[in-house]
């Protein structure tokens, strides 16, 4: 039995409000803790975004309903709510800037739209970037320019983690997450997760070259952070003529790397540093006295969608064989996860901004 501190997941989606179908903080946070996390980030692109002190409410409200697990969540960076997302500070997760692949109130297609941002929001909390590639390396030249830290999510490609290593060489406060499905998938697998619905294997960033996945392994000691990006989508809608693009990843991040483990890609103390101390400290995160969990280092079994709490009823790492199982989470001295089953009510999660 290996025993591992409460897991942090920086880059969660949980839907609510505006699509509840595919997850809300009930299904979701069941999901967190079937798979080993305590605390989730949740992101603020939801109908509406997460950008006010409404909508912020709005969300805070119904996480404390529902929530089993510890949660905080982002405010989003819109074109024009640069002091009113500054002020918010102190009660949401961090700032999440969409400099890529998004539209509506969180589009930031211009950079002079960035710099009320990086200038008003405060230092002492974490700005989170959502940019690929050139926006990524513009990204980092802002952190430069205001002296300020920025979270770079979900890296893929060989360049991202180059230049991120170059940065991080020349004293530029610049951190980085990678998933597991950009460690573990290229986009040769597509075909396999298709499995004749195209849609399957739609996810941003794109799934990238075997190169680019070699890239990544190569250089872990780069990346700080393994987050999931937890985006789920209903089959059906994943089967349709309109795919949204996500996958889920909070039942099967965890049991990935411990595969890993077992095949001497990584250390546990790579995953306790990646899903734990790290993330704790690029957010600010409290402690979680009596916080555990517990995992069966020789049991095999496969990934099956049928077994798993989120909603959207699939996963890309379908009958996938791994090595090492989740059997217990203890959450603030209360046994929060057992043996499949989840065993604390909803609302027993906590905001750790609050």
């Amino acid at each position: 039995m290996i025993k591992l501190p409460g897991l942090i997941d920086p880059h969660v989606h949980m839907r609510e409000p505006g699509a509840s179908h595919k997850e809300d903080f009930d299904s979701g946070t069941s999901a967190a803790l079937a798979g080993g996390f305590t605390i989730i980030l949740t992101m603020p692109n939801t109908k509406p975004p997460i950008f006010d002190s409404d909508t912020l409410d709005m969300v805070l409200n119904a996480a404390s309903k529902k929530a089993r697990c510890d949660y905080a969540q982002f405010v989003g960076a819109g074109p024009d709510n640069a002091e009113k997302a500054a002020s918010l500070a102190d009660k949401a997760a961090g700032l999440k800037m969409y400099l890529d692949s998004t539209f509506g109130e969180l589009r930031l297609d211009d950079m002079t739209l960035w710099l009320p941002h990086f200038e008003k929001y405060p230092k002492n909390y974490p700005i989170v970037a959502h940019s690929e590639s050139r926006s990524m390396a513009a990204a980092i030249l802002f952190a430069a320019i205001y002296d300020r830290p920025v979270h770079i999510a979900h890296i893929s490609l060989k360049e991202e983690v180059l230049i991120i290593k170059a940065a991080k060489e020349h004293g530029i406060k610049v951190t980085c997450e990678v998933c597991p499905h950009h460690l573990f998938l290229s986009n040769e697998d597509i075909p396999l997760i298709s499995n004749g619905h195209a849609g399957r294997g739609e996810v941003r960033p794109r799934l990238a070259t075997k190169e680019d996945v070699d890239a990544l392994w190569k250089n872990l000691d780069v990346i700080d952070c393994f987050a999931t990006d937890h985006a789920p989508h209903t089959i059906d809608e994943k089967d349709s003529d309109n795919p949204p693009p996500g996958f889920p990843g909070l039942e099967t991040a965890l049991p990935l790397l411990l595969n890993a483990v077992s095949e001497s890609r990584l250390s546990i103390s790579d995953i306790i540093e990646k899903m734990y101390s790290n993330p704790k400290r690029i957010f600010s995160l409290p402690d979680q006295p009596e916080t555990w969990v517990e995992v069966e280092e020789n049991a095999v079994y496969e990934i099956k969608a049928e077994d798993q709490f989120s909603r959207c009823n699939w996963t890309p790492f379908e009958g996938w064989k791994v090595k090492g199982k989740i059997s217990k989470v203890v959450l603030r001295g209360e046994t929060a996860f057992e043996d499949g089953k989840i065993l604390v009510q909803a609302g027993y999660g906590r905001n750790v901004r609050g």
